[in-house]
C-alpha cells in the first residue's frame, strides 16, 4: 500500500510563510517549525500614497458613479461631416493621436502623417515644403482628445477629412473619428506617397459624401455600440481584429449607400472599399468607447482610467479623477508579428489613440473573446485567456453589454483601477498595430504592448495629492 499522499505526511513538514507574522507565530506555538521569507506583492508606488487612496471615504462611491455612466453610455452614428464643419477646425490646423507634441519631438511615423496631411491639404507643394512649414511651426498641432475625437496610430485629421460623428443618447456626449483608410501604406501608418493622397483624395470627394447622405437618409440612427457587443461574439475583440464588426456594418450601410442619387460606379466603389476593409468598423468603434470613458470625467476621488493613448514617442493616461490632466512617459515598442521582410528594428515605438478600447474594456482585454487574435498580434490561445482573467484583477466592473462566450459570456472587465494596478504590478494589456520606425514606411506588423509603469506612478501621486487636499 503506498503512503498517503506520496509520504508527504510521513515527516514532520516543512513550513515557509510570508507576509503578516500571525500564520507563522501560531504555528510557531504549535511547536512547528517555520522559515518566514520577507516577500511582499510586487506592487509599485509611495505606500503613503496607497494608503491614502485606499483610505479615502469618497472612492468606493466615486468609482461607483464612474462606472455606471460608462456602462449606461451608448453609441448612435448620426451624421458624416468633415472635420472642418464639425470640430470647427482652423485652417493650418492638424490633430494627431495621444500627448500634445511637437514637430521636433514627434516620431517617424508621425512625421509621416503629418507631412502627407500638409501636402493633401495644399498648404504644401511637397515633402520639403511640408517639412519646412512644420519644423517653422506654421502648422498648429493639437491631441485628438483635446476635441472629444479620436484616431488610429497617428490619428492625423485635417480639416478636409471626414468624420463619424456619434452621440451617446444616456449621457448627452459626441465623439468624433475619421474614415479608415485600410491596411498597408495609409496615412495613419506614416505613409504619404501618391498612392495614399489618391486614397485620401477619393474619400474626401467621393466616400465622405456617399457616406454622409446614406447616414442622414436612414430612418433611424445606426446603434454601433449593439455592433460593438454582437462582434465580441463573433470572434472580435474590437481593436486589432474587426472582421465581424466591418461586415456588420456594411450590412447595415449598404441599402442606405445602394439608395444614394450618386454614379453607379461611386456606389460600386464604396462597397468595394468598405468590403475589402477589415478595419472599416474601428474607426466607430473607438469613438463609441470614447463617449464612454468620457461620461466618466471629472469625478472627484475616482481612479478610474478614462484614456490610454500614444503619440509613438510618449505614453499618456488620463482618470476620472483628475480630469483633463497628462501622465506621460516614454512609450514602449510592441512585441509581435512583422509583414514581409520587417523585424524589431524597423518597429516604431507604440502610436495611436485606439488604445480607449482598452480603457473601455475591449480589445486586449477581451482577448479570449477572439482566440483567433494570436495569429495576427502573436502568443498562444491559452495566452489570450489569461490576458483576460488578469485584466478583471485591474478593473472596477464587468460590463454586461459585452460579453464574452468563452468565459461562460461574463462581461468584459471595465474600468481600470489606477489603485488595483499598482496594488499588483500589473499593467494594461494593448493589441495594436506596427508602424514602421521611417517616416513614409508605412505598417510593419501587429503585437502587443503595455503602458509605461511611470504613467500610473505619476497618477496616482497626483490622485493621492488631490484626495489629500480634499480631505
Amino acid at each position: 500500500m503506498s503512503e498517503p499522499l506520496g509520504g508527504l505526511l510521513s515527516a514532520p513538514p516543512s513550513i515557509v510563510a510570508a507576509g503578516v507574522e500571525v500564520f507563522s507565530t501560531a504555528l510557531r506555538q504549535q511547536g512547528a517549525s517555520v522559515t518566514d521569507v520577507d516577500w511582499r506583492p510586487p506592487g509599485f508606488g509611495s505606500p503613503d500614497d496607497l494608503t491614502q487612496l485606499a483610505l479615502d471615504p469618497r472612492r468606493a462611491a466615486a468609482n461607483r458613479v464612474a462606472v455606471e455612466r460608462v456602462l449606461a453610455a451608448g453609441s448612435l452614428l448620426v451624421d458624416v461631416r468633415p472635420a472642418r464643419e464639425v470640430l470647427d477646425l482652423p485652417d493650418r490646423m492638424l490633430l494627431h493621436s495621444g500627448p500634445p507634441l511637437t514637430w521636433e519631438t514627434a516620431s517617424g511615423p508621425m512625421r509621416g502623417a503629418l507631412i502627407g496631411a500638409c501636402v493633401f491639404e495644399g498648404w504644401a507643394a511637397d515633402v520639403a515644403d511640408a517639412e519646412r512649414i512644420l519644423a517653422a511651426g506654421e502648422i498648429t498641432l493639437d491631441p485628438c482628445h483635446h476635441h472629444r475625437t479620436v484616431g488610429p496610430m497617428a490619428g492625423v485629421t485635417s480639416p478636409s477629412m471626414w468624420m463619424w460623428c456619434l452621440e451617446d443618447p444616456a449621457n448627452g456626449g459626441q465623439a468624433w473619428c475619421n474614415l479608415n483608410e485600410g491596411l498597408g501604406k495609409v496615412l495613419r501608418m506614416g505613409a504619404y506617397n501618391d498612392e495614399v493622397l489618391t486614397r485620401l483624395a477619393w474619400m474626401r470627394d467621393v466616400l465622405g459624401p456617399v457616406l454622409q447622405r446614406a447616414v442622414r437618409s436612414r430612418p433611424e440612427p445606426l446603434d454601433v455600440k449593439a455592433i460593438l457587443a454582437q462582434m465580441l461574439q463573433m470572434g472580435d475583440e474590437g481593436h486589432n481584429r474587426n472582421r465581424a464588426g466591418s461586415l456588420m456594418a456594411l450590412r447595415e450601410l449598404s441599402p442606405s449607400i445602394v439608395g444614394v442619387d450618386a454614379p453607379a460606379q461611386d456606389i460600386a466603389e464604396v462597397l468595394r472599399f468598405i468590403g475589402g476593409n477589415e478595419h472599416f468598423y474601428l474607426n466607430l468603434g473607438m469613438p463609441t468607447a470614447k463617449l464612454a470613458m468620457d461620461a466618466a470625467r471629472d469625478v472627484p476621488g475616482s481612479t478610474m482610467v478614462t484614456v490610454l493613448s500614444r503619440n509613438g514617442t510618449d505614453f499618456g493616461i488620463q482618470t476620472a479623477g483628475t480630469g483633463d490632466r497628462w501622465f506621460t512617459a516614454p512609450a514602449n515598442t510592441p512585441v509581435g508579428l512583422y509583414l514581409g521582410d520587417y523585424g524589431p528594428e524597423d518597429a516604431n515605438p507604440d502610436i495611436g489613440d485606439s488604445a480607449i478600447m482598452e480603457a473601455y474594456g475591449v480589445g486586449g482585454f477581451s482577448m479570449a473573446a477572439a482566440p483567433a487574435i494570436v495569429r495576427f498580434v502573436g502568443g498562444t490561445v491559452p495566452d489570450a485567456l489569461a490576458t483576460t482573467e488578469r485584466m478583471y484583477q485591474l478593473t472596477l466592473a464587468e460590463n454586461p453589454a459585452m460579453q464574452i462566450p468563452i468565459m461562460g459570456f461574463r462581461g468584459s472587465p471595465t474600468g481600470i483601477d489606477v489603485l488595483q494596478v499598482a496594488r499588483t504590478g500589473w499593467l494594461p494589456q494593448i493589441n495594436t498595430g506596427m508602424a514602421g520606425r521611417v517616416a513614409g514606411t508605412g505598417q510593419v506588423g501587429a503585437g502587443l504592448v503595455q503602458p509605461p509603469q511611470a504613467c500610473f506612478e505619476q497618477a496616482l501621486a497626483a490622485l493621492a495629492e488631490e484626495s489629500r487636499a480634499a480631505s
